[in-house]
């Protein structure tokens, strides 16, 4: 299980990233994974130098792939918490058996979140002229290659068993991606590719928020138009929280809302720090605002 508020499930099949862009700097995953190398827990090791910092390394956790297929109740999984599914050092190869999982478990939902998007665009894309159905070479189109990979000998065993011709729908329907934007720089630069990616839901990770971001500008490219953000269903908005968290304004976070709110688009509010202490689920303006895609709101 996972302390996210907007999850219900983290899934590491990856670990270990390299900071991009000013929201790395405090990366909550390091320290993590600082104290699990420390640990001496399998698939840690190498990640974290003496300084406490990425390495760079990364470590693909073969054994983690099954993890989602034995997860009989429905749930919400984030795809890797301690990496970035989309790191330039994570074979095309690796990510088809993560899709192939996420195929194969449609009652899951799986939230996929990077701070590469050209890479996850050049995979996407790159797969989406591919249509059919797994295992059944004779679909509609060409089946996509991972439909013909074994992410692991359980998850082949277990295709062949239950799940041989089951019907694929591209993109995945149980498939959310995301790009987080902790400034209006990185707003600018990811939401647009975000946008040209095949998706069921696409959603913003605003956190750690930074400075105020105008979607609508974003979203048409440099436009005024205050309350429309298409493509977009989902924004997650939080304050970096750790000893030295940077602060955020809560009127940052009410634009966000305002804009989500005129734009019709689920907006969560994830998290804030008050007096240095993290409060989860914060109230804004009276209301814990913890909406999902598709109108549902979350506990709290």
């Amino acid at each position: 299980m996972t302390r996210i508020e907007w999850t219900d499930e983290s899934w590491n099949p990856v670990v270990g990233c390299t900071p991009v862009s000013p929201g790395c700097a405090h990366c909550y995953a390091q320290t993590m994974a600082l104290r699990l190398q420390a640990m001496g827990v399998r698939g840690y090791d190498g990640e974290i130098d003496d300084r406490g910092h990425w390495t760079g390394k990364i470590n693909l956790i073969d054994e983690a792939l099954e993890k989602p297929l034995h997860w009989r109740e429905p749930r919400m999984v984030f795809v890797n918490s301690m990496s970035d599914l989309f790191h330039e050092s994570v074979p095309f190869e690796f990510i088809d058996r993560v899709f192939a999982v996420m195929a194969l478990c449609p009652q899951h939902t799986f939230q996929v979140l990077t701070k590469r998007p050209e890479r996850m665009l050049s995979y996407l894309t790159r797969r989406e002229r591919n249509r059919g159905f797994i295992g059944n070479p004779r679909g509609i189109g060409d089946p996509p290659e991972w439909a013909y990979k074994d992410p692991c000998d359980k998850v082949y065993s277990i295709v062949r068993q239950t799940q041989k011709h089951a019907p694929l729908t591209w993109p995945l329907p149980n498939v959310w991606l995301g790009v987080s934007c902790e400034n209006q720089e990185q707003a600018d630069k990811r939401i647009l590719i975000l946008l040209e990616c095949p998706a069921a839901v696409r959603f913003v990770s605003a956190e750690p928020l930074l400075e105020r971001i105008d979607f609508a500008y974003t979203c048409f490219n440099g436009a005024d138009s205050f309350g429309t953000m298409p493509g977009i269903d989902w924004v997650i908005c939080g304050g970096e929280s750790g000893p030295n968290a940077r602060p955020m304004d809560e009127d940052w976070v009410r634009d966000i809302r305002d804009q989500c709110v005129s734009a019709g688009v689920a907006f969560f509010y994830k998290q804030k720090v008050e007096r240095g202490r993290k409060i989860g689920l914060p109230e804004l303006d009276g209301k814990v605002w913890s909406q999902f895609p598709g109108g549902r709101e979350g506990e709290g």
